[in-house]
């Protein structure tokens, strides 16, 4: 009895998303501290500024060799994740 009760609380609880590759190093500079924080902002508004860091566009950060190892499926899979607020 008690494990049903056990796997149907589990069953019941939202599962967390895996980040996609990646994403998981956005949080060391952009969970604060200086650095913009992306959780609760909208995901095409970084995907359009990594974009941007892509294409050499803007002042020259680290970010723009990091957007470069990213394909634009790959930016948008992490917008989206890294946008979500936590």
């Amino acid at each position: 009895m008690r494990i049903c009760v056990a796997l149907s609380v589990m069953v019941a609880l939202p599962a967390v998303a895996a980040p996609p590759p990646g994403a998981s190093s956005c949080a060391g500079c952009h969970g604060g501290g200086g650095m913009p924080v992306l959780a609760g902002q909208p995901a095409e508004a970084i995907v359009a500024a990594m974009l941007g860091y892509k294409a050499g566009q803007g002042s020259p950060t680290v970010m723009d060799r990091i957007a470069r190892g990213f394909t634009e499926a790959e930016i948008r899979a992490i917008a989206a994740w890294v946008s979500a607020p936590r």
